[in-house]
């Protein structure tokens, strides 16, 4: 949300970036996007230890994941999961409109620069935010969204790995494809 933020300002409002990104901007930023993580992990923490386990604590997981953690339980876990799923979307959806909507002021005003290369050069400066975004989304509204129906431990240790694995992975190669050097070196 805040790259978004920031490309937002970069493109829609270049000769204001340095008074509207300050340093100052960029530490509120920071603060809200790790107190928004560490209590949305703070909630599920909480909520995971509290869950009385009664079907051992062998997870078939190579880490501990809370769905997987939930099905040990032997209790009634609907309302748990409830409430920590509607937090978790609240923040999601929050981030995710206000992505949308900075990338459709993005492309509205990029779509309005004259030059082809200026607009190439605005393109290439947001298209790997928006594939890392894509990505993780993607793969993290499969793995908490899919019908229980289609879960096996196989598919839901796949599904583990591609959200928690593979974005932060690909994460660099997506940001360095803008090197010229690292384009050449592949070729």
């Amino acid at each position: 949300t805040v790259m978004a933020y920031d490309r937002y300002v970069a493109i829609c409002k270049p000769l204001h970036y340095g008074t509207i990104m300050s340093s100052r901007a960029c530490v509120k930023m920071a603060a809200a996007a790790w107190s928004s993580g560490f209590l949305d992990a703070l909630l599920h923490t909480a909520n995971t230890f509290s869950i009385p386990l009664c079907q051992g604590n062998v997870v078939e997981q190579f880490f501990c994941e809370i769905p997987q953690i939930l099905k040990l339980s032997c209790s009634d876990t609907y309302l748990r999961e409830l409430g920590a799923l509607v937090v978790t979307l609240c923040i999601a959806f929050g981030c995710f409109i206000f992505i949308v909507l900075s990338y459709v002021q993005i492309f509205t005003a990029v779509l309005r620069i004259p030059s082809e290369q200026g607009r190439h050069k605005a393109f290439s400066m947001c298209l790997p935010h928006l594939a890392v975004v894509s990505l993780c989304v993607s793969t993290a509204m499969f793995a908490y969204l899919k019908p229980p129906s289609i879960s096996s431990p196989a598919l839901d240790l796949v599904v583990s790995v591609l959200y928690a694995v593979v974005p932060p992975t690909v994460n660099p190669l997506i940001y360095s494809m803008r090197n010229k050097e690292l384009k050449d070196a592949l070729k």
